[in-house]
């Protein structure tokens, strides 16, 4: 008889209830899973495999898909200007659907008759999670302890302390979640509707106190340099730009946004890398683009994110949308020039090869070279005619 099961680990209070109860109420064989998209130090795996097998798992294992996650999901958010509510750059909802993929397929690589998470019943993850496993692992049952047992979070201490489990059960004052993309932080104030995150919240403290200006560089739509350090790995660009920026305090805000299940959510986030990125990619596209372009970009992009948002990654209209959205980068390069001051950023203007904003064909409000004021009089005639026609027809309507 198959008793495997796959549970997403990330070794907090939820998912070690999830490892005891599955194990020793349910007696299943836990295998588990830790997916690194960008948060973990090494240190900090070695600390929650120590713990799984404490806890009795069969096996453990940590998989770092942060490349993949910036190659299946990350570059199309850059290329879309993705960010929720024209704030939020999707931290935490991207990397969910690449965690829930890679326990999928760690479901398919050791044939388990189950997969389990440890999402409650008032997120957007639980959704996330399901929608993922219901795609990729038909017949595979999905179990939710905390979800299914409505528990509380003192019902799960209770549990673990009868179980012999050591771990400081103190709650912290803040929940941090940590990616390549962005860290979001939840506390009491993300509860109400109207306060903000004090300073000592932020995971990040601000240590930078003078301007600074940076270069950053795109190639076809990606990030390739800053300054004159040049990147072969994007990965590293993000990361390289996140330890520039951040100490400065930027890309700090709070999101609030409908969550899958109809809700509203408020959730605090500190993005410095991921908000410069989406910003300074934006202006060089309005450089380097037609306004029919950009037209479209925005229309697809909004979809793309919301939907991203809403767990549906494994969507087929999501690759059309990629390839449409990769398919307008390739005139999108050049350098970027950004002013860091503390709790903000200027963009301040671009530099390419490909900027339609050329004096060759006139200078906005100052000169025209590719037509004459007859084309304009005559185009302005044309342009206007149907207007035009319709008050004319319509003049009793007055």
């Amino acid at each position: 008889m198959n008793n495997k099961v796959v549970l997403a680990y990330s070794g907090g209070l939820d998912t070690t209830y999830c490892a005891i109860y599955l194990n020793k109420i349910k007696n299943l064989e836990v295998h588990a899973l830790t997916v690194n998209t960008g948060g973990f130090s090494d240190e900090e795996i070695k600390q929650i495999e120590t713990r799984a097998k404490k806890l009795g798992a069969a096996s453990f294992k940590c998989v770092d898909v942060t490349k993949e996650y910036y190659e299946n999901c990350i570059k199309y958010l850059i290329f879309g200007n993705v960010l929720k509510n024209a704030t939020y750059p999707l931290s935490v909802s991207a990397e969910r659907m690449v965690q829930a993929i890679e326990v999928a397929k760690h479901v398919q690589q050791i044939d388990a008759a189950y997969v389990a998470h440890g999402s409650t019943g008032a997120g957007n993850d639980q959704v996330r999670f399901d929608m993922v496993f219901q795609s990729m692992l038909p017949g595979v049952e999905i179990l939710t302890p905390i979800r299914d047992l409505k528990l509380s979070r003192e019902e799960e201490i209770d549990f673990l302390k009868e179980h012999g489990v050591e771990m400081n059960f103190a709650k912290a004052q803040y929940s941090i979640n940590k990616g390549l993309w962005g860290t979001s932080v939840g506390g009491k104030e993300t509860l109400t509707s109207k306060d903000y995150l004090p300073e000592d919240a932020w995971p990040t403290k601000v240590t930078e106190t003078e301007i600074k200006k940076i270069q950053l560089e795109f190639e076809k739509g990606e990030l390739t340099a800053v300054d004159d350090k040049k990147f072969i790995n994007k990965v590293e660009a993000i990361q390289y730009l996140q330890s520039i920026a951040q100490p400065f305090g930027i890309g700090r805000d709070i999101h609030i946004g409908d969550t899958i299940i109809g809700i509203k959510g408020r959730v605090g986030f500190e993005a410095a890398a991921p908000i410069i990125i989406i910003k300074a990619h934006h202006l060089l596209e309005k450089h380097t683009l037609t306004k029919w372009q950009l037209y479209w970009k925005d229309q697809l992009s909004a979809w793309y994110g919301n939907w991203l948002h809403e767990g549906q990654m494994l969507d087929p209209t999501m690759r059309n949308i990629e390839k449409f959205l990769e398919d307008t980068q390739t005139t999108v390069s050049g350098k970027v020039f950004v002013t860091l001051q503390p709790y903000r950023f200027t963009v301040t203007g671009i530099e390419s090869a490909h900027d339609l904003m050329s004096s060759k064909f006139g200078s906005y409000g100052e000169m025209n070279k590719g037509w004459s004021g007859d084309d304009v009089k005559g185009f302005a005639k044309i342009f206007g005619n149907q207007t035009s026609i319709f008050h004319k027809v319509n003049e009793d309507l007055k």
